[in-house]
């Protein structure tokens, strides 16, 4: 059995096996952080305001192009210009470029994929595979008792990965996995039948609402459902004036 500190919280210990230490060093690294009142910065989360341009840009030049004009190769030209032109950005400025080089690579498979079918609703089919393989990969990370949220989220709390031996913890963390779930599996279910009916404009849309906005939406839900009991208990006590 685990030896408990004096405070009741039992000491971290060093997960064994290839899985574990994947999973520890992917928290390590996640870019969750907390702002001063103790509730995650949904902005950081999601890569800053030039994080969230990256993403939503290039959809929304698409989508306004082809709205416009009805033609597929301005839009598709549009689209990957705008993802060019962060990546340019990004290499001026000498920043990171793994999201812009994530973001130009999405958008120009979109971009082929779209051009090669004649079809500008195929524009948005690598979406789909995406929010397909993010349901898939949480779903496994609940059932293997090492879900996604509890990894980012455990060590923007300095629970490191401690919340794994703790049953109530665990279980939280599953919970608020499950809620990012529901949003991907929310998107994939609004967005298909638009998809297969053909309609780019309403599909572009949806697209857009459902993206960054609903994904932080869902990730600050995980965030207070998931939130130790003794957080909770000290956020009620600071809100209510004593007598």
């Amino acid at each position: 059995m685990s030896q408990q500190s004096p405070e009741g919280q039992i000491p971290e210990q060093k997960p064994t096996g290839s899985f574990a230490e994947m999973a520890q060093d992917m928290a390590a690294k996640n870019p969750l952080a907390r702002k001063e009142n103790g509730h995650i910065d949904l902005l950081a989360a999601a890569g800053g305001m030039r994080g969230i341009a990256e993403s939503v840009l290039p959809g929304l030049v698409f989508l306004v192009a082809f709205t416009l004009t009805r033609d597929l190769s301005i839009a598709l030209v549009g689209s990957v210009a705008m993802a060019a032109v962060f990546l340019v950005a990004r290499l001026i400025q000498r920043t990171p470029l793994t999201q812009a080089l994530a973001g130009i690579a999405g958008v120009a498979l979109s971009a082929f994929l779209a051009m090669k079918t004649g079809k500008a609703e195929n524009f948005y089919t690598v979406g789909f595979y995406t929010n397909a393989a993010y349901i898939a990969a949480m779903v496994v990370s609940i059932a293997v008792r090492w879900p996604i949220l509890g990894l980012l989220f455990g060590y923007a709390r300095n629970e490191g990965v401690r919340w794994r031996e703790m049953p109530e913890r665990l279980r939280a963390y599953r919970v608020a996995t499950w809620i990012l779930v529901g949003v991907m599996a929310a998107r994939l279910a609004v967005q298909l039948p638009l998809y297969f009916a053909g309609a780019v404009d309403a599909l572009g849309a949806m697209r857009l609402i459902m993206g960054v906005p609903l994904y932080a939406f869902g990730l600050w839900i995980a965030w207070l459902i998931s939130r130790p009991v003794a957080e909770v208990t000290a956020e009620t006590d600071t809100a209510e004036p004593k007598s």
